[in-house]
């Protein structure tokens, strides 16, 4: 008799269940095909259906900590916008067209562009890791950084070091490594680090948020250090990074930023810090009264996240795309472009503007390179160029457009990227800038293979089948 009542209650609950995850999907999914996935899956598979919706479906994620900001953080960043005047005369003679994108961001953002700012680019771990590992050896009041991955080996050993020696120096250091990214390496630096006496916090930190967010990453790679020299890009903290590390090394090119725009870099891992730890990080030792211009490159930072940043750097990826006269340069470790952005790069070929993009022949992920292969036929047809670059793996992430304006930073163009993870690009305009950065492009392109759309016609059946397949996957690569 007991068991007939619980079958009863099941029978009951179960239908409920479905119906109220299904009305949830339906009021909160911006994609309809999402929505109607979710839906079908609740119905189809009941209770599985369900578990799964409440683990991977449902975005809990707000990080508002702008609340947090002390008033004076607030009045120096605005203090430090740029003007149009500035803007126009860092774009003559040939880039004043690009002052609609500028606009175009503003509206995305709500954050101002900043004059004043220098940004030099490392190539490798050979050029970034010195680099940043100096930076740290030399901060007087504070370090802050975020990784998605530390990787427990002699680069990320090395790293720990400097951070526990700035720690005994009286440094305020606090370290955010994403729980996602924490299990590329093991044993974990985590508790590595706590042990020598370093700040460290996991995002998504407790249980069962780690598992309710385990599908949602903190990507940004972030080094601020006594709030007025900043490092960023897609570069992690490994060993792959280095070209001595054998077939899995990976090139990338990070970037070192000082000026006013180092400030945007410090809020953003602020949000991010009280998000996982719940501590302030406004005193003057993280964000000083007064940055000093450094340079004349005119920059911003854009978040990027499944949070109130949903989809700002597809809707900036857009605008520049839109914006483009001459050319499009992009770099990209993982390419796999919605059917809009697809569009639009067709779109821009199509006005005369040469679209370049340069992606490795080789992946470290696979089943995300199957999908790419399978999704680069939509961009071949109206003479959009893609370049396949020999080994070693390429995981520089760039956009440049017209030598003038370049997007730079840790987010990539699939779809795990653009719409779950949390991710941090700098727009730059500067003409020396882009067009160094350009070059570099170019010489990549020197030394790479052409892709012709006969060459994915000539792929066998099985291997055609393989990239489709996992191309129905690409949502969740």
């Amino acid at each position: 008799m007991e068991l007939d009542l619980w079958y009863s209650l099941a029978a009951l609950l179960v239908p409920i269940a479905s119906l109220l995850a299904s009305c949830h999907a339906i009021l909160g999914k911006r994609d309809h095909r999402s929505a109607l996935t979710w839906v079908a899956l609740h119905w189809l598979v009941p209770v599985f259906g369900v578990i799964l919706y409440l683990l991977f479906g449902i975005n809990r994620i707000r990080v508002k900590a702008s609340h947090l900001y002390s008033p004076d953080v607030r009045r120096a960043e605005l203090s430090d916008r740029c003007s149009d005047q500035e803007l126009w005369q860092t774009l003559e003679p040939d880039g004043t067209h690009l002052i609609s994108l500028a606009r175009a961001v503003d509206r995305i953002t709500h954050r101002p562009l900043v004059a004043g700012n220098r940004v030099d680019f490392l190539v490798d771990g050979e050029e970034a890791y010195p680099a940043m590992l100096e930076a740290i050896r030399g901060a007087t009041r504070s370090v802050t950084l975020a990784t998605y991955i530390f990787g427990n080996d002699h680069v990320g050993r090395e790293f720990a070091t400097a951070l526990q020696e700035a720690v005994q120096r009286g440094v305020l250091v606090r370290v955010l490594i994403d729980n996602a990214g924490e299990r590329y390496t093991w044993p974990s630096m985590v508790g590595y680090l706590r042990r020598r006496g370093v700040a460290v916090a996991r995002f998504f930190p407790r249980f069962p948020a780690r598992i309710i967010g385990m599908n949602l990453r903190n990507h940004r790679k972030l080094l601020v250090v006594d709030g007025r020299v900043g490092f960023t890009g897609g570069m992690n903290i490994r060993r792959h990074h280095r070209m001595d590390s054998g077939r899995k090394a990976a090139r990338d090119i990070h970037f070192r930023l000082r000026g006013p725009v180092v400030r945007q870099l410090q809020d953003v891992f602020y949000e991010d810090w009280y998000f996982a730890a719940r501590e302030r990080l406004d005193s003057e030792s993280f964000f000083p009264e007064r940055l000093e211009p450094a340079g004349s490159v005119i920059a911003r930072g854009l978040r990027g996240g499944p949070d109130e940043n949903l989809l700002k750097h597809h809707w900036a990826l857009h605008a520049a795309i839109a914006s483009a006269r001459h050319s499009l340069r992009i770099m990209t470790p993982y390419f796999l472009p919605d059917a809009t952005l697809a569009i639009a790069l067709n779109l821009a070929s199509m006005r005369g503007v040469h679209v370049d993009i340069v992606l490795p022949s080789h992946s470290n992920l696979p089943f995300v390179h199957w999908a790419m292969m399978a999704q680069l036929r939509q961009v071949l047809d109206y003479d959009c160029r893609i370049w396949l670059t020999p080994r070693p793996f390429d995981h520089t992430k760039l956009l440049i457009v017209d030598d003038y304006w370049t997007f730079l930073g840790s987010s990539n163009w699939d779809p795990r990227s653009l719409r779950l993870n949390f991710e941090f690009n700098v727009e730059c305009f500067d003409q020396q800038l882009a067009s160094r950065l350009a070059a570099r492009v170019d010489t990549r392109i020197g030394n790479a293979r052409r892709l012709h759309r006969s060459d994915l016609d000539a792929l066998s059946l099985p291997v055609k089948l393989r990239n489709g397949v996992a191309r129905l996957l690409m949502p969740y690569l």
